[in-house]
């Protein structure tokens, strides 16, 4: 009998050991073979919100995140031309042949004629430079791209838990666990508005509009431009956190989530910056100053 015991119990050692060697092997074959340009998100349980945000950013949750692939910075003009290229894909700004567009002078947002994601202000200014996020892309078009590399966007779950570097940031309202939007050296750590918005902007972080990704260095995961630059399109619908994504049904005007904040925004008006920051726009929608990147399965 205790000889039987023992068998057993060597045995059930035994599958758990070869279970554990397969699953070691799984996961090095899996990280070591993270695709160029892209960051391993770990898995792990991320607050999704915050009690001091808006209204929208109600009720804080709790959500378990699979590990994950994400781009290391928003897609940039000139990967996003390879895809028109390669493609001939006509762009939702193309197709309507205009774009929101930000007017400083005014401080109001219109629609302009010939602005699109070459031309972000229109064919009166230069052309977007190749190392900066790409923008005029709708969510329609950053689909498209995404799904042209084997990738898709990410959910808003996903990019809150990246840009808490996991669920690694609690309390803190920034992706490089402060609250400060300086360093120790009184360096901006992103690309946003500074003044009054709209009246001015001193751009003392260096920029007016966009800046070159990677411009103001990466987070604990090794991701760049998770606040500020230019608002990247998630996948999601922009709901409450309480209701349910797959039984809504969109309208006309429903919105998709954009996260990450832009160089237009300030914290008085609109600090959506912060790790739990939302904003949002209907799919067809272009502006100057949104964005997105991809993510990829594991």
């Amino acid at each position: 009998m205790m000889k039987k015991l023992n068998n057993i119990i060597i045995n059930t050692v035994g599958i758990i050991f070869i279970s554990g060697i397969i699953l070691f092997i799984y996961r090095y074959k899996s990280h070591s073979n993270i695709p160029k340009d892209m960051i391993l998100i770990p898995s792990g349980s991320t607050q999704i919100g915050s009690e001091s945000g808006l209204n929208s950013e109600l009720p804080v949750v709790n959500k378990t995140i699979k590990e994950f692939y994400m781009d290391k910075h928003p897609v940039t003009v000139e990967e996003f031309r390879n895809f028109i290229r390669s493609t001939h894909y006509i762009t939702d700004a193309e197709k309507f042949g205009n774009s929101a567009v930000f007017d400083f002078k005014t401080g109001q947002w219109f629609l302009l004629d010939g602005a699109n994601w070459e031309y972000p202000q229109g064919k009166d200014f230069p052309k977007a430079l190749n190392n900066h996020p790409v923008t005029q892309v709708s969510w329609n078009d950053a689909t498209a791209y995404c799904n042209w590399v084997g990738k898709r966007l990410p959910s808003e779950f996903e990019w809150e838990h990246a840009a808490r570097n996991a669920g690694n940031i609690k309390n803190e309202m920034y992706p490089w666990k402060t609250n400060n939007l300086k360093n120790d050296d009184s360096e901006y750590q992103a690309n946003v508005w500074q003044g009054i918005f709209p009246l001015y902007n001193n751009e003392a972080d260096g920029y007016l509009l966009t800046s070159p990704v990677g411009a103001f260095g990466e987070t604990e995961l090794g991701l760049q431009d998770m606040a500020g630059n230019v608002w990247e399109w998630c996948s999601n619908w922009k709901v409450s956190y309480n209701k349910s994504h797959t039984n809504f049904i969109p309208t006309e005007t429903s919105e998709k989530v954009q996260r990450g904040g832009s160089f237009l925004c300030d914290p008085n008006i609109c600090h959506g910056y912060r790790v739990s920051g939302r904003s949002g726009a209907t799919p067809e929608s272009s502006l100057m100053n949104t964005g997105f990147r991809c993510v990829k399965d594991i």
